[in-house]
């Protein structure tokens, strides 16, 4: 990884960190207006494509419902975003991660401090304990899943079992990338809120604003341009290396279920051996691959169910071995060899 990469890598906030939301004001206004009612559904399955601010906008919400725990509170009725003051004592403690009102489940370290490749279901059953503990302060506790995508199956299965019987004032955020493969029983126990991908401009003042950069930067409105509305993906692509990667990427993909080996070399050289920008670039570019052929065969389900069934397991696939090659730091170019195989083998 280039130093200006690593620099671009760190810059980036957690959205826990992150006070401003671009775009999703529909979906903003949706979660305030349940909240104003004093009715509001428990558990919210929040879906969209990776990058877009889905994580943001949980966090937005936990902050403002930590903030104002009486629904019918003046502030609340008055309140026109989920917004609060980031110096404000919930807002500073929610970035520290430090707040008792409010419980993430995500991917953690191992002992031997390597990445999991789940969120396990011992790490999921804290669910238990962190409700049912003394209430924090005006009684709210909130739960941020993200994402529910990397919840194994007991894990899953343990977060139903809270979401079944929800204690009172508990609030589940629940962040999907591809919410259709949620577990059926999980689906119809939340609300559904849909994000959209982000329009260029807002791209542009996400990413500026996450990696510090000017927005008349003209790197920058390039990778927005190319970002399909995703502020992750924008911000993978600045190097511009990583952009002429996926550009490969996407020419090798046309010609499927062929492939060329020597192209296969040529682009598993390209992916380094610990560049993780790189291998970003690459995934997102299946990812997107993958989404689109999935999107076109929906309108046809039932004709074309095997070739679905087939590209979702293969994709299931791709999502373990990229990990596992980013966790154990393993060699790129087998990996290029073993995807491409396996979506030729999906396409014939």
């Amino acid at each position: 990884m280039s130093p200006r990469q690593a620099e671009r890598e760190t810059a980036i906030p957690h959205p826990r960190e992150t006070s401003m939301l671009f775009g999703h004001r529909e979906a903003e206004t949706a979660l305030l207006t349940a909240y104003r009612s004093g009715r509001i559904p428990h558990a919210w399955l929040i879906g969209g494509p990776q990058g877009i601010g889905k994580a943001t906008l949980a966090y937005r919400m936990a902050r403002f419902v930590l903030a104002h725990g009486q629904p019918l509170s003046p502030a609340v009725q008055s309140a026109e975003s989920l917004a609060i003051d980031p110096d404000d004592g919930v807002a500073r403690q929610v970035a520290a991660g430090s707040h008792g009102g409010l419980l993430t489940l995500e991917r953690t370290a191992n002992d031997r401090g390597v990445m999991r490749t789940v969120i396990t279901v011992d790490e999921t059953r804290e669910t238990i304990g962190f409700f049912g503990s003394t209430a924090a302060a005006e009684g709210w506790r909130v739960c941020i899943v993200d994402t529910v995508d990397e919840l194994n199956p007991n894990a899953a299965n343990a977060l139903l079992k809270i979401l079944e019987e929800p204690p009172q004032q508990s609030l589940f955020l629940l962040v999907s990338h591809a919410p259709a493969r949620v577990l059926a029983t999980i689906q119809s126990r939340c609300r559904k809120l849909r994000l959209r991908p982000l329009g260029t401009d807002e791209v542009i003042a996400a990413a500026a604003a996450a990696a510090d950069l000017a927005p008349t930067d003209l790197a920058l409105r390039e990778a927005a341009e190319a970002s399909e509305g995703s502020v992750a993906r924008a911000l993978t692509l600045l190097g511009g290396d990583a952009l002429k990667l996926q550009q490969r990427t996407a020419a090798l993909l046309a010609r499927l279920p062929q492939v060329d080996p020597r192209e296969l070399h040529t682009l598993g050289d390209s992916l380094g051996t610990s560049d993780r920008v790189a291998l970003a670039a690459f995934i997102d570019g299946i990812d997107r691959w993958i989404a689109e052929r999935l999107h076109a065969d929906e309108a046809n389900a039932n004709q074309n169910l095997p070739r679905l069934a087939r590209l979702a397991e293969v994709w299931e696939k791709i999502v373990r071995a990229a990990r596992d090659t980013e966790t154990y730091n393993l060699e790129r170019k087998p990996l290029v060899f073993s995807v491409f195989g396996w979506l030729a083998d999906a396409t014939r």
